[in-house]
């Protein structure tokens, strides 16, 4: 096998690893009725001109399963966080004491549960096309490759059936991360 091969299998690799993450990343911050932490990773506060994570200006903590408290490590934000959350409208209820901001998680219907479900499916397929795409891209450099000479047929089909069995692995993880997280969403 020649290098320019190589590299583009261990890129298609690589590509593959990200849209598995990304999709570990979606599920992560997913609404399942339970406190979670990551809930809050994509909010973001004025911090100083500058906007910023809120996990970076103060401490998360999980109460019990249904309360996160937010304590920022600089109390003159607390108001700006705590309209940051509400305008991120993650469903959850807000209040502060002016110290610590608390969010309670409601218990999810059965309704919601069914629709949350639903949004982790359609996250899994977004997931499996953006894969499916990606192996379009690396085919379509194998056969400019073989039309160059620069590979044989029989290198060709050797390279399809490589690159399938590493497509097919990879929505069999993203398939079992979907499971699990739709599991965990049904849950009562």
């Amino acid at each position: 096998m020649n290098e320019d091969v190589e590299m583009e299998l261990l890129s298609y690799e690589e590509e593959l690893g990200k849209c598995l993450n990304r999709l570990k990343d979606e599920y992560a911050v997913l609404k399942v009725g339970r406190a979670n932490p990551h809930i809050l990773d994509r909010v973001y506060v004025d911090y100083y001109g500058s906007m910023t994570p809120i996990n970076q200006t103060s401490n998360i903590s999980v109460v019990d399963a249904r309360m996160i408290t937010v304590s920022p490590w600089d109390n003159s934000i607390l108001h700006s966080i705590k309209k940051s959350i509400m305008e991120a409208n993650l469903g959850v209820g807000i209040s502060d004491d002016g110290k610590l901001i608390r969010l309670s998680f409601p218990v999810l219907t059965e309704e919601r549960r069914r629709e949350v479900a639903k949004d982790a499916k359609k996250t899994l397929e977004e997931t499996k096309v953006a894969m499916r795409n990606k192996r379009r891209d690396v085919l379509d450099v194998f056969k400019s490759l073989k039309k160059d000479s620069k590979i044989s047929e029989d290198e060709y089909n050797t390279l399809d059936k490589k690159v399938q069995k590493l497509l097919d692995d990879s929505i069999s993880s993203a398939d079992d991360l979907c499971n699990k997280k739709v599991h965990e969403i049904m849950e009562v």
